[in-house]
């Protein structure tokens, strides 16, 4: 009996150290639209391929490009306006029979225009982040959907396309607590192959549906196939 509680218990922890895993890219995006405004171009052709400073989807910013040169031209004015009364207020200062009123009345003047100026300059600010955030740019990601097509109105948070970052994959198991420590300077086996991966995070809280594991993620590089199960060995 001894002989084989012995036995059980090795096997078992042979076994403790082998899992199974997805390799999933490191990371994925849902891509949502932040402004509302009608879909002008949606680049249907790159779902499926890898990104290259590509543009792909882009909302009407016609009224908004009008909106943000007029508003330019009048903080051009508005300065101009303010450095005209301010000479007018310098020359007001110098002239002892103007009272104080008078005085008060033209620095009100100026006050006004530099707190519309300020006005000015943050709706341009809000105009530039309209317009760029209406035109969605990739640098290198995997586009693995795109959910609208031209024509289309969005509003804040419709989902517009989803990426992948196939830089490096992920491994993610879910290791019981007494054994993460064990594994920390293990070498690592993938599909029964030497590596030389090494743990990259140790989530230190109980996962909630394992709720006596903590989760471990792995980084693999150059994978060329993703989505494949794999087995996993710490030796």
């Amino acid at each position: 009996m001894k002989i084989f509680i012995f036995c059980f218990i090795l096997v078992n922890s042979l076994f403790a150290s082998e899992y199974y895993a997805k390799l999933e890219p490191i990371e994925s995006y849902k891509v949502k639209a932040s402004v509302s405004g009608k879909v002008v171009y949606s680049n249907s052709k790159i779902e499926g391929f890898k990104a290259n400073n590509s543009r792909i989807i882009e909302l009407d910013s016609k009224v908004n490009q009008m909106d943000l040169a007029q508003s330019r031209n009048k903080l051009k004015y508005i300065n101009e306006m303010i450095a005209i009364e301010n000479n007018n207020y310098n020359r007001l200062k110098k002239v002892s029979s103007k009272s104080a009123f008078e005085k008060d009345t033209q620095k009100l003047k100026i006050i006004n225009l530099r707190s519309s100026k300020a006005d000015m300059i943050i709706k341009i600010e809000n105009l530039k982040d309209t317009i760029k955030n209406k035109k969605l740019i990739e640098k290198m990601n995997y586009i693995s959907m795109i959910s609208v097509k031209k024509g289309d109105y969005v509003n804040p948070g419709t989902l517009l396309y989803e990426s992948m970052d196939l830089s490096k994959a992920k491994l993610e198991i879910f290791v019981p607590i007494l054994e993460v420590e064990d594994l920390r300077n293990k070498t690592i086996y993938i599909d029964g192959v030497k590596s030389d991966i090494k743990i990259n995070k140790i989530y230190n809280t109980a996962d909630t549906q394992h709720i006596s594991s903590y989760k471990v993620q792995l980084l693999v590089p150059n994978v060329k196939v993703f989505s494949r199960l794999v087995k996993i060995e710490f030796k």
